[in-house]
């Protein structure tokens, strides 16, 4: 079961670095057409379109990677204060009764979406370089397919964590910079 856990995790981690560089390709975006258009007077028809797209497609696989890394917000006022095992209990019901059916209705209808996008060949309506939308209307049901396989996965671990009261370990990706400084402070031990 650990293994299968990690497997689904990976997939989620590596489709969320995959889309991480939709970041990069957005910076160098929004510096052209802010070059192009204030400095050089020649906006783009483009660049909106593309960056609308750009930053959902980030957002919507960002969701499961974030999901995989325990990054979700949650208030946890009481909760951290409960056993492992009530944690996990209060997780497996959560996830069965409002991540599974939220997750499954995002799928099912983004792949109705997405299907009359292809159908109509949807182009947007926000400019005149009329960009095609329908390749960005995929990513909705893709999105909620790779969170219900890593809510299974999180289904998974609330199960093993509250047979055996500890929670499996995460696989670990990129620690965000307040907890590198956290750990730097405590500094070397001098001898």
């Amino acid at each position: 079961m650990t293994k299968l856990i990690y497997i689904i995790e990976s997939l989620s981690i590596w489709v969320g670095r995959a889309f991480g560089w939709c970041i990069l390709i957005l910076t160098f975006s929004v510096s052209y057409e802010v070059f192009v258009r204030y400095v050089l007077n020649a906006p783009t028809v483009w660049a909106f379109d593309m960056m609308v797209q750009m930053y959902g497609g980030l957002f919507l696989m960002a969701g499961p990677y974030a999901l995989a890394q325990d990054t979700h917000v949650r208030g946890d006022v009481l909760y951290r204060l409960f056993p492992v095992r009530v944690q996990a209990s209060i997780d497996f019901v959560l996830y069965l009764l409002f991540f599974f059916p939220g997750m499954l209705a995002l799928f099912w209808f983004g792949a109705e979406i997405a299907a009359d996008s292809w159908r109509y060949q949807e182009v947007s309506w926000n400019s005149p370089a009329r960009i095609q939308v329908y390749f960005f209307k995929t990513l909705i049901p893709f999105a909620g397919g790779l969170l219900i396989i890593q809510g299974f996965a999180e289904l998974l671990r609330s199960w093993l964590a509250m047979r055996s009261g500890q929670w499996l370990e995460r696989l670990e990706d990129v620690k965000e910079t307040e907890q590198a400084l956290m750990a730097g402070a405590a500094g070397p031990t001098i001898r």
